[in-house]
């Protein structure tokens, strides 16, 4: 595996973390601001800096790059696998009249089957419900293939986002990309570091990912007075309490992070879906607790491998960063002290995470998680 990294700061040169060298076919992830990927002169420059067939673009709440988390740029990663392959397709949400599930299965239906080791998910993070992303993309799979990624983001303001595979970056985009080989091995995980607080309730009404009542009282309305003086920042100040959610018949709780409200049905716009009858309270976190929910995230990644990883994509919530303000490097050099300083590391700040739990191979969708999907062959 070779792999050239860089990055573009707004209105500066290109900075490499590596030699430039001529790749061979190489895989192409670009992670930039939104606003940047709008610029039609700012993606002719990543065309010419990089001019290979297979970029895939997507929009961030910030970039990561090595121990760096940058904003406003554009980091740019380009593999060239010697022993392994990967098949990239595309789909649009606006293609299956927003039904993610139905997305999810033609993404499916349409990578090669064949020997697929890993599928990797990146996802515009505006319109797509995440966990029927998922619902659809495993629909077929049962519990075969690993799945993980990310939904794209916009800084912290849920204006829009952009993703794409060949094209200019767009709105509604869901890249998935399969990797191939016998060598290959990808391990992945996702841990947060939050804690709960509060009684635990039940979700009384709701609709895949909007939460209408909680213990038969409405959602926003018990939400506020949760938030106190607090609740005047919504939604923005979500991103600083989610809601841990542990669905009827499971064990394992999964952290959603509010996206939007509507005053005026008193309901809550989730990332990823909350049944009725699941339990939920909600959440905080610290700085140092975030910091260790990433050495966790990468000592889960590690534990069990057999060779050491050469790629490390991680995926990062925006209410991570938001809470960590001028320390979110940390998280990043906690996860490099795990997996090592000769770790190429790349990656975005999202709305969204997906990667199964521990020890197991159904994929879930995250929030306010540090994800790992770490990749060698």
């Amino acid at each position: 595996m070779k792999i050239i990294q860089a990055y573009k700061k707004k209105n500066e040169n290109w900075q490499y973390l590596t030699n430039e060298e001529e790749l061979k076919n190489p895989l192409v992830l670009v992670f930039a601001n939104r606003m940047q990927l709008e610029l039609p002169e700012v993606i002719d420059a990543i065309r010419k800096e990089f001019p290979y067939e297979h970029l895939v673009f997507g929009s961030t709440a910030g970039e990561i790059l090595d121990a760096n988390v940058f904003d406003d740029s554009i980091v740019v990663t380009a593999i060239e696998f010697e022993k392994s392959t990967f098949a990239i397709k595309t789909d649009n949400i606006f293609n299956h009249n927003k039904d993610a599930n139905a997305l999810g299965q033609s993404l499916y239906e349409q990578i090669p089957k064949e020997n697929l080791k890993h599928l990797f998910v990146l996802s515009e993070g505006s319109f797509v419900n995440g966990s029927s992303l998922i619902d659809g993309l495993e629909n077929s799979i049962q519990n075969k293939v690993p799945i993980s990624g990310g939904m794209c983001g916009d800084d912290a303001k849920f204006e829009k986002t952009l993703a794409s595979y060949k094209e200019n970056p767009k709105e509604g985009e869901v890249v998935l990309i399969g990797f191939y080989g016998e060598t290959l091995e990808i391990s992945f995980s996702s841990f947060g570091g939050w804690s709960s607080f509060g009684p635990e309730r039940i979700i009384t009404r709701s609709e895949a990912n909007v939460l209408y009542e909680i213990d038969g009282q409405p959602a926003l309305d018990l939400y506020k007075k949760y938030l106190g003086d607090k609740a005047n920042q919504l939604p923005q100040a979500s991103l600083l309490y989610p809601l841990n959610v542990t669905p009827e018949g499971k064990s394992q709780a999964v952290v959603r992070t509010i996206l939007n409200i509507n005053n005026q049905d008193q309901s809550m716009i989730l990332a990823g879906d909350a049944p009725e009858n699941a339990k939920v309270q909600l959440m905080m976190a610290s700085v140092d607790a975030i910091a260790e929910g990433a050495s966790q995230a990468a000592m889960l990644a590690m534990q069990n491998r057999i060779n050491h990883p050469q790629l490390a994509l991680l995926v990062s919530c925006v209410g991570r960063k938001l809470v960590m303000n001028q320390r979110v490097e940390e998280e990043i050099e906690r996860v490099q002290e795990i997996i090592g300083n000769e770790v190429a590391i790349t990656g975005f700040y999202s709305y969204g995470e997906m990667a199964p739990f521990s020890e197991n191979t159904f994929c879930e969708l995250h929030n306010q998680t540090m994800t790992l999907t770490l990749i060698s062959e």
